[in-house]
């Protein structure tokens, strides 16, 4: 398992290294000038020049580059332009709001999945297994903005169930706060059931067809147990991993989610940040969502790893 891991974390370092080399590098290439876009069209050469004495830019690209890295080091992520406050502090103040709809969005899909998944592989060829399969096409034939659209229209602003647009913090009201984040996690979670689905049916036909499950058959144990105590304990290792990467993906994959229900979330944090040129900001987050992502991916695949010994055997590991 230690041989495994650390090929992981190498794997997972070489990842930051080079998002974090290509960020850098395409947005001080793409966006111009900072100073210029800090002082305007208006500023003189010499203030231009002193202040790219100030910032550094000056300097080569990758001396620049390794100047950036080192106040990551240290969490400076830089200050924004357009905000005039750290980037890392802008950050933080957002990722409750996304980490809220993928935690939620998640744990609709797990259930969905899971429920459906099992259903699925034990009636095989059934009609709910048609309809399972159906479902996880739909899931992702549909755009998530069109989903939420049709949402805010029926359920918000007709039916008047739920807000059509904010964030309410569970400290002012974690009813409004439930009501509020409800519906867009219910927009991720149909893009994301799919993939869930898909992994519990697989798992669970692979597992079904394992000898302690004849044994459990043979020893006139009830179905549930058969099915949801040994079955389903056997096929949990590939959803849960399928599971870790979609979350991973939902840190920063909100953006459109979170623009169609006006949310205050890391993904609206970055689509402004492009939309206004804030270079510093844009790269902060970035890297911030990044490094998220490459966490928890890794956790995700060393408990597939833990739970699966032979993902260990196959790739060479010690499966002690």
């Amino acid at each position: 398992m230690l041989n495994y891991a650390i090929k992981r974390i190498n794997g997972a370092l070489l990842v930051v290294v080079a998002v974090s080399v290509i960020t850098f590098v395409m947005l001080t290439q793409i966006s111009g000038n900072a100073a210029m876009l800090a002082l305007g069209t208006d500023a003189t050469a010499e203030q231009l020049a002193q202040l790219e004495h100030s910032l550094g830019l000056d300097l080569p690209w990758y001396l620049q580059y390794l100047g950036w890295v080192k106040n990551l080091f240290h969490l400076d992520f830089g200050t924004s332009a357009l905000y005039g406050e750290n980037v890392l502090t802008l950050v933080l103040q957002r990722l409750p709001v996304t980490l809220s709809l993928a935690v939620l969005s998640m744990l609709m899909a797990l259930i969905a999945a899971g429920l459906l998944g099992v259903a699925s592989a034990v009636k095989k060829g059934s009609i709910i297994d048609i309809l399972s399969r159906s479902l996880m096409q739909i899931g992702a034939a549909i755009p998530g903005f069109w989903i939420g659209l049709i949402f805010i229209i029926y359920l918000a602003l007709g039916k008047k169930w739920f807000p059509a647009s904010g964030f309410v913090a569970p400290g002012d009201s974690f009813t409004g706060y439930l009501q509020s984040i409800f519906l867009p996690s219910l927009v991720l979670a149909i893009g994301e059931v799919g993939p869930l689905l898909r992994a519990v049916r697989t798992s669970m036909l692979q597992s079904l067809q394992q000898d302690y499950i004849l044994m459990a058959k043979v020893q006139g144990l009830p179905a549930w147990k058969i099915y949801i105590k040994y079955g389903l304990r056997g096929a949990l290792a590939a959803p849960l991993n399928v599971a870790g990467m979609q979350f991973a993906k939902l840190l920063g994959g909100t953006t459109v989610v979170e623009s169609v229900f006006s949310l205050p979330g890391l993904g609206r944090l970055v689509l402004v940040a492009v939309e206004q040129r804030d270079i510093v900001l844009l790269q902060g987050a970035v890297m911030f969502i990044t490094l998220a992502v490459v966490l928890i991916s890794l956790l995700a695949d060393l408990l597939t790893a833990w739970m699966n010994p032979r993902i260990r055997l196959n790739e060479g590991g010690n499966a002690a």
